[in-house]
Order: structure tokens, then sequence, then C-alpha cells
């Protein structure tokens, strides 16, 4: 019976294909678009792409035990409300250490501002290397958040600087009797190298934040991804697309050493009179999947509204030595990566059509040299890869990029401007129990 099965697909298939070929020109050109289209509307739907190559993994209760988390691999599992999880991690003394975690809430789950994820990293001792967390805070919709913890060789760490089993414990937090489902995580770790002796320990602190000026001879169009994994690259220009309430995409920026980056979001005017209170939401992630900065932005249709960042702190090593949340996540070079949600609650206010949003990135500067790394290059860096701008979020990237082991570092403020524009700078910027805090800024 399976056999048979197999020989009427495979015939059907034959008689799809010879169907296509005997159409004219302009019958085969319509029939691929419609199915570019429809490959695009699964790519673009509200639910996250995780990492095709993920590998399934079930975390333990216990701080000790867990499964082991290898640099250069993706993983993917789930958390339960209240749930706490370990997973393992084996470091060496040749460099400093990342792992990240991407929380996916259902798409129809309530959320609460201070619901998110903890994320700690210890020594085999029971002592804390470090710690972050990402919490939706404002907006309080469902959507993709992703945190970081690190090891940092002579980094201010002398508790954690042996080689050894690191465990990793991530916890689900926040008001828990709101909470329903698991959910999805999606967990890397990457490693980078060792400078060579020497090289600076002073993080800068002053550079240019004038706005830079408007881009001129019209967007292109572009289709985020929706994941980290598949997001298409956004150079320096401006770029045009269209988002449905509740949706999250994502846009790869590479920014070398020694570059600033800025960033502003348009929501354009789409009529109506109702306002939605934190209609848009966009964030920034650096290449190893920290948190940098986010914004987001009221809205009532009537007029376009934007928000967005301020050049930030140019592209340097030693911005891992800042006082600074914010400048220290500016900190590698290589691809960062865009967020962009629009809020569910635009689809009863003003319509559940697709909104369109442009998106105005500036990278200043000419690309410096970096550091001199001890060893072979770390696994940071623009990759080149992935889908190209305009092309559909179903691209398979991963088909295009090199396995070379360091796909885990390749994923994954202008001030508000406009009526109702709300902007919040923070590197822990959902954080309410970490050490990191959300620093709000006036609207310009």
């Amino acid at each position: 019976m399976t056999n048979q099965r197999g020989k009427a697909l495979a015939a059907a298939a034959v008689a799809a294909l010879c169907a296509l070929a005997a159409l004219p020109g302009q019958g085969r050109a319509q029939a691929a678009n419609g199915q570019a289209q429809a490959r695009d509307t699964q790519a673009r739907s509200s639910s996250y792409r995780y990492d095709p190559g993920a590998q399934p993994v079930t975390g333990a209760a216990s701080g000790q035990d867990g499964p082991r988390l290898d640099a250069g691999r993706i993983y993917r599992s789930t958390i339960g409300p209240g749930a706490r999880i370990s997973f393992q991690i084996a470091l060496d003394g040749s460099g400093d250490a990342y792992v990240s975690a991407v929380a996916v809430p259902k798409p129809d789950e309530k959320v609460s501002s201070t619901d998110g994820i903890q994320l700690s990293l210890r020594d085999r001792d029971g002592n804390t290397c470090d710690s972050g967390s990402a919490l939706f805070g404002s907006p309080e919709y469902p959507r993709p958040i992703a945190a970081y913890v690190s090891r940092g060789l002579s980094r201010h760490q002398t508790s954690c600087q042996a080689a050894g089993t690191y465990s990793v414990l991530i916890e689900r937090v926040g008001d828990q009797a709101a909470a329903h489902g698991a959910w999805g995580l999606e967990l890397r770790q990457a490693r980078e190298r060792r400078t060579a002796p020497g090289g600076p320990s002073t993080a800068p602190t002053h550079w240019s934040t004038a706005s830079p000026p408007a881009p001129t001879g019209g967007g292109r169009e572009i289709h985020g991804g929706a994941g980290f994994t598949d997001a298409p690259s956004m150079p320096q220009g401006e770029w045009r697309d269209r988002l449905r309430p509740g949706d999250t995409l994502f846009y790869r920026v590479p920014v070398g050493w020694d570059q600033q980056l800025s960033v502003t979001a348009v929501l354009a005017r789409s009529g109506g009179n109702r306002y939605v209170r934190e209609a848009l939401d966009l964030q920034l992630y650096n290449p190893a999947l920290g948190p940098v900065v986010y914004a987001y932005i009221g809205y009532d249709g009537s007029s376009a509204a934007s928000t967005g960042f301020q050049p930030l702190a140019p592209v340097k090593y030693e911005n891992r030595y800042s006082t600074s949340d914010v400048s220290a996540a500016m900190r590698f070079e290589g691809d960062y990566y865009l967020a962009v949600s629009l809020s569910p609650g635009l689809a009863d206010a003003l319509g559940s059509e697709a909104y369109g949003v442009t998106l105005r990135v500036d990278v200043r500067g000419k690309a410096g040299p970096g550091p001199a790394y001890v060893g072979s290059s770390p696994g940071f860096g623009i990759t080149g890869t992935g889908p190209a701008p305009g092309a559909a979020a179903g691209t398979d990237a991963s088909a295009t990029r090199h396995d070379d082991g360091s796909a885990g570092m390749r994923l994954l403020a202008a001030a508000g401007i406009g009526t109702g524009t709300l902007l919040v700078v923070g590197l822990g910027v959902w954080t309410l129990v970490a050490r990191r805090r959300a620093l709000p800024v006036r609207p310009g």
C-alpha cells in the first residue's frame, strides 16, 4: 500500500510539472509567482521560525544535571509556567562564552509586563558568573524575546575563570497564575577567542549622536524573516515591508568594527481614529542575541508614526568594559538583529490588514580592523549570507550558511520622532529582577 501511494504521489508531481511546462510564458510566471506568495505567506505568519537544524533537548530539574549545549550548535526546547530547567556547557580557557535563549510564547497567549525568562550561569561550586533576563515589559502582548549570559575571562568574574563544566539555569518568571501552556525555547552557545595581551581595557565614552540625514532615492522592498535564522540582510538604506497585527519579523544588519548603527521605524498612515498604545515594538539584538536597545510607539492610523534609536556607541571590543549596558552590548562586529512587532490590538481597533512599515538604517563610519584575537578567528563576523534583500522569508538561509561551527554567533537610539512616541533604552529593558535596568528617554 505504501509503495502504491508513493507511485501515485510521484505521478501527480510529474503531471503538475507537465501542466506547468505547457503553460505559456505568462502563465508559468503567474503560477511561479503564486507559489512564491504562498511560501511567503507561510513564512510570514505570526509563528516563530525555529532553525530547521535545531536539535531537540529537554532541560533537567536539577542545577547540576541536564543535557550539554555544544558551541556552534542550535537547540530547541520548552519551558512550562513556573518551571526552572538546567543545561550544561563545557568551557576551557581559550576565550569568552555566551549562551542565549529565545523564548517563544503562543501567539494567542496572555502575557503581562513581568512575564519572561531569567537566565543564570553558574560554576560547579554554585557561584553565579552572570545573569540576564528578558521580560515582555511594554508592550504587553506575546512575541519572541531573547536574553543571554556570558563567561568573560579576566573580566570581573574571578570565580568563573577555570576550565570545566558550568550550568545554565533558565527560569520562567512572572504572573504564573495567569500563565497557561509551555513556551518554546531556541538555545545557542557561542565562543569568542582571547585577545592578545596589552589591548584596550577602557571603553570609549564619547561619540557622535547626531541624527543621520534622511535617505534619498526611495525605499526598497524587503520581506522580514519569521526568526533569527531566516532574517534577511538589511544594510544601510531605506526599506519597506508589510506586517499584520500580531506579526514579529526579523532583519539582519551587518555592522563592522568602529561603525555606528542607528535605525528609524515608520508605521505608515492607514486611516482611522482609534488609538492603540504600543502599536509597534522595535528591538535590537547583538550578534550573540543579547538585547541592546528597544523602542515602541502609539498609533491611531490618522498619520504616520515613527520611533527609533540614536546612533549607538561605535562597535568596539573594549565596549564590554563599559558601565552602560547599551554600550557594553555593542562589543561585537557582525550581524545585529532587528525584531519588529505589531500589536494584535491593531486588528480590533483599525483592521486586520497588513500595515506598511518603513525601516531607515544608517551605518556610519568606515569599518576598522578590530582586535588581535589569539588563535583562530572567533565565531563572530558579518556573514554576507542568508536571504538577500527582497527575497521571500521562506528562503532557506541554512542552505547558504558556511558550516564552520560558528552559526550560533551569526544569528542571533534618533530619539522617538513624532507625537505619541515613547523610547525606552537599556540592555535590560525587560529586567525587573536581574542586574540590568531599563533607562527611559524622553521623546525628542
